[in-house]
C-alpha cells in the first residue's frame, strides 16, 4: 500500500541562536527560535513521515515540556521517525520538500541539506527533493521574521500501517 503524508513548520528568528535548516548550519545574524535547533525543514518532513504511518504529530513524540528534547539536534529526530517508519514495516520511497524563507538564500546549502537527510533517514540523496522559495516580501517571512517549511513523504507500507487507539467521545 502506497501512504502519503503532509507536515508543515514555523519557527520565529531569534538573536544569539544558531540557524539550522536541514540539519545544516547556515551562516546568519539570527537563528530559528524553539525547544530543538528549530529545523524547521527537518520538522516537517518528520511531521509528514509521522502522518503517512498514521501516527500523532513530532509535538506529541518530542513535546517541548520534556527536557530531554530541548536543544536536541533535529537529525536525531528524523533519525527516530524513520526507525518508527520501519518498525511500522514500511519503507520511504521519497521525500518533497520546500523552505520558505525571504533571507538567507538557501540554494547554496541544499546539496548539503538533502545528503544530511538522506543520512537520517537511510534512504539515498535522489529520493529528497529540496526547493527553496521566499515569500515576495509578503507576511511574516517575507518581512524576514521567520522561517517556513513544507513537506510531502511517500511511504511504501508492506502490510498495515499500524492505527493508534482513539477513543471516541459523544
Amino acid at each position: 500500500m502506497n501512504r502519503a503524508g503532509i507536515g508543515y513548520d514555523v519557527h520565529r528568528f531569534k538573536e544569539g541562536r544558531r540557524l539550522v535548516i536541514g540539519g545544516v548550519e547556515i551562516p546568519h545574524d539570527k537563528g530559528l527560535d524553539g525547544h530543538s535547533d528549530a529545523d524547521v525543514l527537518a520538522h516537517a518532513i518528520a511531521d509528514a513521515l509521522l502522518g503517512a504511518i498514521g501516527e500523532a504529530d513530532i509535538g506529541k513524540h518530542f513535546p517541548v515540556n520534556d527536557p530531554r528534547w530541548d536543544g536536541i539536534d533535529s537529525m536525531v529526530i528524523l533519525e527516530h521517525v524513520a526507525k518508527m517508519v520501519r518498525r511500522d514495516g514500511a519503507q520511504i520511497v521519497n521525500v518533497d520538500s520546500t523552505i520558505i524563507a525571504q533571507e538567507p538564500k538557501m540554494a547554496p546549502h541544499i546539496a548539503v541539506m538533502k545528503g544530511r537527510i538522506a543520512d537520517a533517514l537511510h534512504i539515498r540523496p535522489y529520493q529528497i527533493g529540496v526547493k527553496a522559495t521566499t515569500n515576495e516580501h509578503m507576511g511574516f517571512v517575507g518581512r524576514g521574521e521567520g522561517i517556513a517549511a513544507m513537506a510531502v513523504v511517500s511511504v511504501l507500507a508492506a502490510g498495515a500501517v499500524r492505527s493508534p487507539k482513539v477513543k471516541l467521545e459523544p
